[in-house]
């Protein structure tokens, strides 16, 4: 699965390449996650912006690696594309997750 990391400030800054986030590539996603976050800062943004499908593996997966993270980090979630934020209204996710419209509104908002 193709993702890439980086650090803004206090928040590690995970970027999603694929347009899917499902039952085959679930397992990977949560595998690649908790690579690329282990000397990660308090907060961890995922980057959702290039994936335009998810299904319940793929939720499964991303509350997988929060609790994976938890309680040394807290996970976030940007740029959720409509279908997306969709499946997470529906869920009610949008409820557990903060969700910012970018990261630059993650930066500029205080760690929770």
């Amino acid at each position: 699965m193709e993702m890439s990391v980086r650090t803004e400030g206090d928040i590690c800054i995970v970027s999603v390449g694929e347009p899917r986030i499902d039952a085959p590539a679930a397992v990977e996603f949560k595998e690649t996650m908790r690579r690329l976050t282990q000397a990660a800062p308090p907060r961890v943004l995922l980057d959702l912006s290039e994936v335009t499908f998810i299904d319940s593996s793929g939720l499964g997966a991303i509350v997988g690696a929060m609790k994976q993270l938890a309680p040394a980090h807290s996970l976030e979630l940007a740029c959720l594309t409509p279908n997306v934020e969709r499946v997470f209204r529906l869920t009610r996710l949008d409820s557990v997750f903060r969700i910012f419209a970018s990261p630059e509104d993650a930066l500029n908002a205080e760690s929770a």
